[in-house]
């Protein structure tokens, strides 16, 4: 996750001392688990990484298995665990989950599509001491729906928000663009004001990308340059307005370097302390800092690659899973400098991005490796040429994955 508000907030500050503060990252001994406690959903959205239904899947981990894992991720140093699905509301046992996550002292999140929490559900949800509840929306009332393929899910969490927001729980938006709905993104930030919620992530499509192509002239990537635009330029309001407002970014880690070259055109007197920040912050932490298990108790570096897995907590705890690096693909991961190739190998940027988002080049080319083809950065800006590759066989399963 890219933290845009809280670099805003520190250029604001240093704006207006005259110095940049002196912020010290503090990197917990295990990393952030998104826990898919439940694989079924009421939706069939388009754009699921779970590829959901509203049915029961057998084999999912029963609440004395999850009690285990837990106790060991704490034992491990786990800081947070963001409960999701499927619809982690429809897991009967959700609350007794979320009251041991809070008891053990973990950073609780859930992530849900909204639709199932009217003033009762949001009150329990209050009650449970969730940190953080994120709702996704994939645009407006049309074309949210649209992509959940519900009728009335967008009034449905829409909401939700006001029900969670009335009783003191804090809620933001959940927004993954793509071709179909960007449209919709300034319209979703105005929402973002009226309805109370206090964040707005975006994330970058996960993608089987588009080949060898001109950057800077790609249709898709001059839109995804347009939306951080926009991004920064609603963080950077909010930050010198004094807001506490968060926006944050997933899912490309170019993020980082776009943003340094951000102030370098507006803040230019503060490129260099921020740039010293962006390499503190490490870039891409999938295999590090961010992890996933499964419904069925399957772990993997993080939730876009559910189709690489590295071991069931069933079979091995987490901890002996997470540090075990015979994997190659954890290997490369726990690198640093991670073994990329391409223009990403080449990049001035890799301190800064950690070779960003691994498993779009190995959709597309069946290298873990290779250039991230989401990269929205010109090689002029990069330092790098893209290197020619062959595709991947038509037989490899390419995946569209976004958020929970």
């Amino acid at each position: 996750m890219f933290r845009i508000s809280q670099y805003m907030r520190e250029l604001a500050q240093a704006q207006s001392t005259g110095v940049y503060p002196v912020v010290k990252d503090r990197k917990a001994r295990g990393p952030v688990v998104i826990w898919n406690l439940i694989r079924r959903c009421n939706l069939t959205c388009k754009h699921c990484y779970a590829l959901s239904a509203d049915h029961d899947y057998a084999g999912e981990l029963l609440l004395p298995e999850v009690f285990t894992v837990m106790d060991d991720l704490k034992a491990f140093g786990v800081p947070a665990l963001i409960l999701s699905g499927g619809e982690p509301l429809l897991r009967p046992d959700i609350f007794e989950i979320s009251a041991r996550a809070r008891e053990m002292g973990f950073y609780t999140g859930l992530s849900t599509n909204g639709t199932l929490i009217d003033a009762l559900m949001a009150q329990r949800i209050a009650e449970a001491g969730f940190d953080y509840v994120g709702i996704s929306l994939d645009g407006l009332k049309a074309t949210h729906d649209k992509f959940r393929r519900l009728e009335g899910a967008f009034d449905r969490s829409l909401a939700a928000i006001g029900h969670l927001d009335k009783v003191g729980v804090k809620v933001g938006l959940r927004y993954t663009m793509t071709a179909m709905n960007g449209h919709d993104l300034p319209a979703l930030l105005d929402l973002m004001q009226e309805v109370g919620a206090h964040k707005f992530y975006f994330s970058h499509l996960n993608y089987a990308g588009r080949g060898n192509i001109h950057r800077d002239k790609d249709a898709h990537h001059q839109a995804t340059r347009a939306a951080m635009d926009m991004l920064f330029d609603r963080a950077w309001a909010a930050a010198q307005a004094g807001s506490m407002d968060d926006y944050v970014s997933g899912n490309n880690d170019a993020d980082g370097p776009y943003l340094l070259q951000w102030v370098r055109q507006h803040l230019p007197q503060w490129e260099d302390a921020l740039r010293a920040r962006l390499v503190a912050w490490g870039g891409n932490a999938s295999g590090q800092q961010i992890a996933n298990i499964d419904n069925l108790g399957h772990v993997h570096p993080d939730t876009m690659w559910w189709h690489h897995d590295l071991g069931c907590v069933r079979d091995r705890p987490f901890s002996q899973i997470w540090n075990d690096v015979s994997d190659p693909l954890m290997a490369g991961l726990k690198q640093r400098p991670r073994p990329v190739q391409g223009r990403c190998g080449g990049c001035q940027h890799l301190a800064i991005c950690n070779g960003n988002t691994r498993v779009r080049a190995q959709q597309l080319t069946g290298n873990f490796w290779f250039e991230d083809p989401g990269c929205y950065l010109s090689d002029a800006e990069v330092g790098a040429a893209s290197t020619p590759f062959e595709p991947a066989p038509a037989k490899r399963r390419r995946i569209e994955v976004v958020t929970a």
